[in-house]
């Protein structure tokens, strides 16, 4: 099992309902690949560093899983068929890239 990171940014267009059940989708295709979340962030609203399909923002969200990397190909496959997701990012993590976000897990928690 291998540790994950995925970054993706919704269309600004959609309705706070149509972005929990785009999210809600990837988690489940995820844990029915085998995966293990570990974290879900909610980064909202934010105004992009340059247009993307004619949008100046977008709603950013980042998953932290464990899993085997053939579910990674079948995840990013359904964000390429997806028109509301506009960018995707995944990255695996090593040892220190792992301390690293349970280090931001712990630090978002306490000032939250």
């Amino acid at each position: 099992m291998n540790h994950y990171e995925t970054v993706f940014i919704l269309n600004p267009v959609l309705s706070e309902e149509q972005i929990k059940e785009t999210v809600k989708k990837y988690e489940d295709l995820l844990v029915s690949k085998g995966a293990k979340m570990i974290s879900k962030e909610d980064w909202g609203l934010k105004k992009l560093a340059y247009p993307i399909q004619h949008k100046k923002s977008g709603f950013y969200h980042m998953f932290e899983y464990t899993v085997e990397g053939e579910a990674i190909n079948n995840m990013e496959v359904e964000f390429r068929r997806d028109e509301r997701i506009m960018r995707y990012l995944t990255v695996k993590l090593d040892k220190h890239a792992v301390a690293w976000a349970e280090k931001r897990r712990t630090r978002n928690k306490q000032t939250a």
